[in-house]
Order: C-alpha cells, then sequence, then structure tokens
C-alpha cells in the first residue's frame, strides 16, 4: 500500500479519545510511509487527522466538493487538494487514489462512504483492504448488526470478513497489510440463498 484513505468525522466527537486515536492513526501511517487520502475538510477529525499527518511531514491529499470548498472548510496547506463537483465525484476519485481504507468514529457520512466501499468490494470491483478503528466500542453495536445480518441470511458469511476491525491504529494498519480478500460469487450465494423462496 502507498495511500490509505480515512473517512472520519467533521465532528470530533464528545470524547477525548477519538481525537488522541486519529494522533495515533497518523504515527502509525508515518511509520507506514503512507500517505493518507481524505475528504479535504479543516473541522472535526477530518482536520485533526490531515493536520497530525502534515505535521509528520506525511503525504496529505484532500478531495472536497467544490461547494464545501467555497464556504472555507478546505484544509489549508495539504500537499494537494483536488476540488470536485460532486459527492459522487469525491468518492470516486478517494477510491481510486486509495490503496486500503479506514473508517474512524463520524456520522452518517462516514458510514455512508464505508459501506459504499464494502458493497463495491462485495461486487468484486476492487479487492483493496478496509478497516473500522473501534476506538473506544463506537462500532461495537454496529458490528453486531452486521453479525445478525449473516445471521438472518443476508449477508454471507465471507462478505462478512471483507473488512477488519481493531481497537488500536497500529494493530489495525498490520491487518490492513497482511488481508487477504475472501473469493466469493455474490451472485452465485445470493441465487442459493435465496432458493426455493419463489
Amino acid at each position: 500500500m502507498q495511500r490509505v484513505c480515512v473517512y472520519c468525522g467533521s465532528s470530533a466527537g464528545w470524547r477525548a479519545e477519538y481525537g488522541q486515536a486519529a494522533g495515533m492513526l497518523s504515527e502509525g501511517l508515518a511509520s507506514h510511509r503512507l500517505g493518507l487520502v481524505f475528504g479535504g475538510g479543516k473541522i472535526g477529525l477530518m482536520g485533526v487527522l490531515a493536520r497530525a499527518i502534515l505535521a509528520r511531514g506525511g503525504e496529505v491529499i484532500g478531495v472536497i466538493p467544490r461547494a464545501l470548498q467555497e464556504q472555507g472548510l478546505a484544509q489549508p496547506e495539504l500537499t494537494k487538494l483536488r476540488v470536485v463537483e460532486t459527492m459522487h465525484e469525491r468518492k470516486a476519485l478517494m477510491a481510486g487514489l486509495s490503496d486500503g481504507f479506514v473508517a474512524l468514529p463520524g456520522g452518517l457520512g462516514t458510514l455512508e462512504e464505508f459501506f459504499e466501499i464494502l458493497t463495491w468490494a462485495q461486487l468484486g470491483l476492487h479487492s483493496k483492504p478496509c478497516g473500522l478503528l473501534n476506538v473506544g466500542g463506537y462500532f461495537d453495536h454496529l458490528i453486531a448488526f452486521l453479525d445478525h445480518a449473516v445471521q438472518e441470511g443476508f449477508i454471507d458469511p465471507a462478505h462478512r470478513a471483507l473488512f477488519v476491525t481493531e481497537p488500536e491504529p497500529q494493530a489495525l494498519l498490520d491487518k490492513l497489510a497482511a488481508y487477504e480478500p475472501p473469493l466469493v460469487d455474490k451472485v452465485q450465494w445470493a441465487l442459493g440463498g435465496n432458493a426455493g423462496l419463489e
């Protein structure tokens, strides 16, 4: 891997450990000589992470819609800032620039972006590693829900293996580096799972 895309909140959250985890992730990325691709914003965890990596001399590429840039929300002094017209362009460009994906705590946008990239992996559109940085158990309920969806027959157990999770940044980056994608045919699994239900 050369660059990791990080999805995270435009808010910093209520607990100091979220910002601390972003700082620790910046250390891990720097030690692995990995560049950052992110949403380009200067606020919330996005800004904390970007500034921490810039302070360490790392590469930081931001991708931001023009409407947000014009509101003054872009993080200054990035290695490169790519300005796009739509959110769809933003997500596609971020994916294309990245060799792996990590979600830190965040809200609807963070979850939407992470699940879209997981869906692309499920459909075989990429085989890049994806991970949740489960700071302070933030994603515990989400992980439990996905396990429930497996039990209820809506997610193939192999697709559940499309992402890894760890509470510590260094351990998560180690898992991403060692990741081998599962070999699953989404269509055949879906047909098999629905056999006899017509």
